[in-house]
């Protein structure tokens, strides 16, 4: 399942059309498909549709045929100057008998839908003037409103907030990222009968869904021990940051690793798992790390100025590595990327910002760019940049093209932005590769598996070994495929 743009969708369209299938198909099949999504959760309303000029407006159009055509009252309201495909609809609209009335003339009423048909993918620039006006009038109307792909005006202000949004064909980054996705309320995501040839394109984002992670989970075999399912040795501590690598191993030990070491400066009172083996050091060195035996490692958890020192030493290890926090400094991931190790660098927003030597604010506005500049940077290191939702990022080496994998998580929740989370994600993917999985399956599956644990205890003042606690229970759902994901599936 891929995340498609604006510029993906219209290239998907014209596809479509040169395999031979017409475009007024598809426009219609959008309408007739949103008009059935909006009855299912709106019964007994008269429907008020607005609509735009362009393909979105012919939607909303095509919509408030099928609507009148099965016996609702519908109110069309539609701007002038339809072109193309939507010229034919308002035409096909008129041939039925219905008035179409302009846009400046709707005003809201009790009892109503509306069926927001104004502007659909790529906008280039703020709604100014009258459109800026009737959204803003929409938006006090406290009227529940249904928008045909994406509540018009986004990705800027002002827009449209919707109680539900029909997302035809696929889902855009306005569906997954916030605050975007805040304005778009309930989402369905509908086909519109497109020939999947036209769809597929894997140069963009996959989107993590229970469909796609749910293979990916290691199998335990039912002779299985301790030292078959996988070692991890977590790094990490400092006299300020104690907590960070007990996280990290609960966080592996929740997500199936079978024994967990966690090393850690001899003068930090770190306290972690009973069950953990502790490794107290005086110095960083790789000797003193060889004597876990580990098959991943986990490094920088709270590492503070050692944080380099402990990482350098890991590398020595030779074994599958995540790269969190402290250790997530320049000469670090060149000395892993030079390595050619199966590495996971993990940073938020504000340490990508120290990597690349950009504004955290443009890191957090433009992430898909963001996780594809680290991956550029350092290639054959996995990125997985963490936020709403999380980004990964992947430029395999000897790759011929500078485009790297790219994918979107679709778990987790506002309510997991809280000290420590990082930390047990750190663990989970730590465990995954010491099960086996490649660095880039076991980032995707571990960024999925630890969000969807977050959704399962969502709530405020969610504290991060609560998420450590709810893997096990996430990773039975998806294993039994029960999984919801968080868009509602129409007849796709």
């Amino acid at each position: 399942m891929r995340l498609y743009t604006a510029q993906a969708m219209r290239e998907a369209d014209q596809r479509a059309t040169a395999l031979g299938y017409p475009s007024l198909v598809l426009m219609d099949t959008a309408g007739r498909r949103t008009a059935k999504r909006l009855l299912q959760h709106y019964v007994g309303r008269k429907i008020a549709v607005l609509c735009g000029k362009g393909n979105n407006g012919g939607d909303g159009l095509v919509a408030a045929r099928w609507l009148a055509y099965w016996g609702h009252p519908v109110a069309v309201y539609a701007a002038e100057g339809q072109e193309g495909d939507a010229a034919t609809m308002r035409a096909a609209l008129q041939a039925h008998g219905l008035a179409i009335a302009p846009l400046s003339s709707w005003e809201p009423e009790n009892h109503t839908v509306v069926l927001d048909a104004l502007f659909g993918t790529g906008l280039r620039g703020p709604l100014e003037g009258f459109y800026k006006a009737l959204v803003e009038k929409v938006n006090r109307s406290g009227l529940p409103v249904v928008a045909v792909d994406l509540p018009s005006g986004l990705p800027y202000q002002p827009h449209i907030r919707a109680d539900l949004t029909v997302a035809l064909g696929g889902l855009k980054p306005e569906h997954l990222f916030y605050p975007h996705r805040s304005a778009c309320g309930r989402i369905v995501l509908d086909s519109i009968g497109m020939p999947p040839r036209a769809l597929d394109n894997p140069e963009l984002p996959e989107l993590l869904c229970q469909a796609s992670m749910r293979p990916l989970l290691p199998i335990r075999p039912g002779n299985a021990h301790k030292g078959a399912v996988g070692r991890v040795l977590v790094v990490g501590g400092h006299r300020s940051y104690t907590g960070a690598p007990s996280l990290a191993a609960l966080g592996a030990y929740r997500s199936g690793a079978g024994l967990v070491t966690v090393a850690y400066p001899a003068d930090c009172q770190v306290n972690p798992p009973l069950e953990a083996v502790r490794l107290p050091l005086l110095e960083w060195n790789t000797t003193h790390l060889q004597t876990t035996r580990a098959e991943a490692v986990a490094v920088g958890m709270g590492a503070g100025e050692g944080g380099m020192e402990a990482a350098l030493a890991a590398l020595g290890l030779q074994k599958p590595t995540v790269l969190d926090a402290d250790a997530l400094q320049d000469k670090v991931l060149q000395a892993y990327r030079k390595a050619g190790l199966p590495t996971v660098l993990t940073p938020h927003p504000g340490e990508a910002s120290r990597l690349l030597g950009l504004p955290s604010e443009q890191i957090a506005h433009s992430p898909l760019e963001a996780a594809q500049a680290l991956a550029r940077r350092y290639p054959g290191l996995v990125v997985v940049l963490k936020g709403g939702p999380t980004v990964l990022a992947w430029l395999p080496p000897q790759t011929p093209t500078s485009q790297p994998l790219l994918a979107v998580n679709s778990t987790g929740n506002p309510s997991m932005a809280t000290g420590g989370m990082g930390d047990v994600l750190a663990g989970v993917i730590a465990a995954l590769l010491a099960a086996g999985l490649s660095a880039w399956e076991a980032a995707r599956l571990g960024v999925y598996v630890h969000g969807l644990a977050g959704d399962r205890v969502s709530r405020t003042g969610l504290l991060a070994h609560e998420v450590a606690e709810a893997i096990p229970e996430a990773l039975k759902q998806l294993g039994s495929g029960v999984v919801r994901d968080f868009w509602e599936p129409g007849s796709y």
